[in-house]
């Protein structure tokens, strides 16, 4: 009786009712995916149509060849892969190194500059469109992909979401043997900082991704078809007086690839690496 109590809870078998619930919620969420699929390979009359199709089509391929034709969608993609990844990179390292700094380090000041640091997630992205457009216009950046990526190397909620996960997971007895042995700050935080903080930094790179790739406001403000990202790109898409809508999902299932086949290869250690640290924790 005393051994199946001490049995951890996540080790116990899910009921039908906790399978049933899994599987609507599965399907809920694959449910905007699929008709992406089924309207990316109709027609637009067939789209519009009532009932409309709710089974994929053969234009498929013929809908993808049009998108790519209409807009250059391999720049556009290369373009996404190179802000995506910078913004992510430097996100994830600043980040780290700041909630690392507010979290154990002890500073004059520490206190205000959290809270000025959360204040600005209070504050509308929008209100700073035009003051931060006319920097970049003065910068001659227009239509380059720096005005994109350098606007957003750091993000308040990065910051504040890395301080709070350090406070719990990074003993201060740790920093202080590592002290003791002589070590520089910033091996400290190469050495004993990183390693323990990688779990959340696999949460914050993956929400920055999927933020960065999705993005579409500021980059086309800043960005023209010439040189566009993803999200611009698909702005260009089935153009017309009755836009068409089957192209324009066609184009949205290319654009959505690469960020499938990441996570498709990449989420298993993503999630690996949370649950270790949440056990850890």
């Amino acid at each position: 009786m005393d051994a199946a109590r001490a049995r951890p809870s996540w080790g116990r078998r899910g009921t039908p009712l906790t399978y049933a619930v899994l599987v609507v919620v599965t399907i809920l969420a694959l449910l905007p995916l699929y008709w992406t699929v089924v309207a990316g390979s109709r027609t637009n009359a067939e789209i519009a149509g009532s009932p409309p199709a709710l089974l994929p089509g053969p234009n498929l391929l013929g809908n993808v060849r049009k998108s790519l034709d209409q807009v250059d969608m391999y720049k556009a993609i290369v373009n996404s892969v190179i802000v995506s990844g910078s913004i992510t990179v430097a996100t994830v390292f600043f980040c780290t190194l700041a909630g690392y700094a507010f979290a154990r380090l002890r500073f004059r000041g520490r206190s205000v500059l959290l809270g000025l640091v959360i204040a600005t997630m209070m504050i509308p992205s929008q209100l700073g469109v035009i003051p931060m457009f006319m920097l970049i216009a003065d910068l001659h950046w227009v239509d380059r992909l720096q005005s994109v990526i350098l606007p957003t190397l750091v993000s308040a909620f990065g910051v504040f979401f890395m301080r709070q996960y350090l406070i719990r997971a990074l003993p201060i007895e740790l920093i202080e043997a590592a002290l003791l042995d002589g070590a520089t700050s910033f091996r400290i935080f190469r050495s004993v900082v990183l390693p323990i903080a990688r779990p959340a930094m696999a949460v914050l790179g993956m929400l920055t991704f999927l933020q960065a790739w999705n993005d579409f406001f500021w980059p086309v403000l800043v960005l023209t078809s010439n040189n566009p990202t993803v999200q611009v790109a698909l702005n260009n898409l089935g153009g017309g007086y009755v836009p068409d809508q089957s192209i324009i999902m066609a184009g949205t299932l290319v654009g959505t690839a690469p960020v499938v086949v990441v996570f498709a290869l990449l989420g298993r250690h993503i999630i690996d690496g949370v649950i270790a640290g949440a056990v850890k924790g």
